[in-house]
């Protein structure tokens, strides 16, 4: 049986504004058929801590630390909680909600699409499965989180290795099109990470520090020999290809679709309007 073919983007390390900006335009090139579904693999420069659309600035972040660290600072279109971006590969993955054998609902769309992160943790020589909210605790985890920390809880279908996440993902559909993008963690600063987030007390940020220590951990604290972001990449392509039954074929984007990747990131990424408005 002949392969679907999507294509692929390979965009290397952007500003924090532009990823967000690529990814809604692909989303809305795939959306009015110009192109068919897309997996990217991007990084972020500078290093960037992304918040959820739904999340609020004044409660949960501490700008004054994300300044002073030197980070970017964006939200983005899709639901979860805060990630910081440096030491990882972020993958995104843009397919209509009417693909072939596409689930609708939300958890189950994503055991499938994530089925290509399981195959490249597998192929990095990483024994990772999903993880399944199995008590009640660990729903009651999910309804009402700890802290604004995306790695400090697993989500359902979300990538694990030795009972830690090792891969944060969330999800929009917009305009009959799932978006789905995540990050892959090479190496994760647990200390810089807490630093940039608000909490009740001191007590209760220590707390979270070290839970995180027992519920994330990144592939380089695992892996039995060093893996780079071009690791990364070879694999997880591979798994994407084998889990989705697709070729994937690489592509540039042309000048006019750069264009309208800058006007979006004018308009909405780069825009306090848009980061501070909760």
């Amino acid at each position: 049986m002949e392969k679907t073919k999507w294509y692929f983007i390979n965009s290397g390390p952007c500003s924090p504004s532009y990823n967000m900006a690529l990814d809604e335009a692909l989303l809305d090139w795939h959306s009015e058929g110009l192109i068919p579904p897309v997996i990217r693999f991007y990084e972020w420069n500078p290093a960037t801590l992304s918040i959820g659309y739904f999340q609020s600035v004044e409660k949960e972040i501490d700008l004054e630390a994300v300044e002073r660290l030197g980070l970017g600072f964006v939200r983005r279109p899709t639901g979860g909680r805060g990630v910081l971006h440096e030491h990882e590969l972020t993958y995104s993955v843009i397919v209509s909600e009417k693909y072939p054998d596409m689930p609708a609902t939300v958890t189950e769309a994503y055991r499938v699409i994530s089925e290509g992160l399981l195959l490249g943790f597998q192929k990095l020589g990483l024994d990772a499965y999903f993880s399944i909210p199995d008590t009640e605790e660990k729903k009651i985890d999910l309804k009402k989180p700890k802290s604004a920390v995306c790695f400090d809880t697993p989500s359902w279908y979300e990538l694990v290795v030795e009972g830690k996440k090792v891969a944060g993902s969330a999800q929009t559909r917009q305009k009959g099109v799932i978006l789905q993008h995540g990050a892959i963690l090479l190496d994760l600063d647990e200390d810089k990470l807490i630093q940039t987030f608000k909490f009740a007390s001191n007590e209760v940020r220590d707390r979270v520090k070290a839970s995180l220590s027992k519920k994330a951990v990144a592939i380089n604290k695992i892996s039995q020999s060093p893996v780079s972001i071009d690791d990364c990449k070879i694999a997880f392509k591979h798994g994407f290809e084998v889990a989705l039954h697709i070729d994937l074929v690489e592509i540039t984007l042309s000048e006019a679709q750069e264009q309208y990747v800058n006007e979006l990131e004018q308009k909405r990424y780069s825009n306090d309007e848009w980061n501070f408005k909760k």
